[in-house]
């Protein structure tokens, strides 16, 4: 890959590998599908648009790979595990596009123009798509849910969005003990973590100390979302960035229970 596309393209991986991880429920099946797009980049430099934004540029060029790529006959694809290829599976029956509008939109911030670019289509469907999107986040399964957050005004704004989905607030944890005393009085069903916490404690080291007791889907939330995405494992599957859109807490709450993923930093 020539210096230059390399540096144009780099400031925006951290995030498509978010994004994939999201889309396809593990870091792992996330993490094949991103060096699939960088080998082919590496094969054909051309493969990237120079006409539009290079972050619009690496994000087609990903879905163009992730829409054509088939399982085989194993279950197994570029060291995507059987569990992660049936959670693909079961992503791929539950309208992929509309899930791809919503993260593309709320979660990477794409405007509709750019999120009808990546995904090569027309941009008076996305707005549809968001909402079919949406519906389907209400229909999922109830659960209780433990907010691990330190500051009371974005607490009240989670627990607002959990209960708005239907779902009960299990707790707020405001410090590491708290949230692992809380887990496990409470039996959440799914956790949403912050990282720094009011005490100088991590609500990583929390989750971990959760996750060594249960297993619980884990959505972390902070406003350094790249202090957590360096490629080095372990890490989040879903990493939510500080301010949020409520529909990104939303589409992420859907999407971890819908894979039931517990966090990869408890490895």
């Amino acid at each position: 890959m020539p210096d230059s596309l390399s540096q144009m393209l780099a400031p925006h991986l951290p995030f498509l590998r978010r994004y994939a991880r999201a889309l396809t429920g593990g870091q792992r099946s996330g993490d094949a599908y991103v060096r699939a797009c960088l080998q082919a980049i590496i094969n054909e430099p051309s493969a990237i648009q120079r006409d539009v934004h290079p972050k619009v540029a690496l994000y087609r060029l990903f879905h163009a790979i992730w829409s054509g790529t088939q399982f085989g006959e194993t279950g197994e694809i570029d060291g995507i595990s059987r569990q992660e290829a049936t959670a693909q599976q079961r992503l791929s029956e539950m309208t992929p596009e509309s899930r791809q509008a919503l993260l593309l939109s709320t979660m990477e911030g794409f405007s509709d123009a750019d999120t009808a670019a990546v995904m090569g289509v027309e941009e008076s469907v996305i707005q549809p798509l968001i909402a079919e999107a949406l519906s389907e986040i209400q229909r999922q399964t109830h659960t209780r849910v433990l907010i691990i957050e330190d500051e009371p005004m974005i607490s009240m704004d989670l627990a607002g969005i959990v209960q708005e989905l239907g779902h009960e607030v299990a707790a707020i944890a405001r410090t590491r003990s708290e949230a692992v005393a809380a887990a496990g009085a409470e039996l959440p069903g799914l956790v949403l973590a912050d990282i720094q916490l009011a005490d100088g404690s991590s609500g990583i080291d929390a989750v971990k100390d959760i996750l060594a007791g249960f297993s619980v889907p884990v959505i972390f939330i902070t406003a350094f979302p790249q202090r957590l995405l360096t490629g080095e494992r372990p890490e989040p599957t879903f990493l939510l960035t500080k301010p949020f859109d409520p529909r990104t807490v939303k589409a992420a709450i859907s999407q971890a229970l819908f894979f039931n993923s517990t966090a990869s930093m408890a490895a």
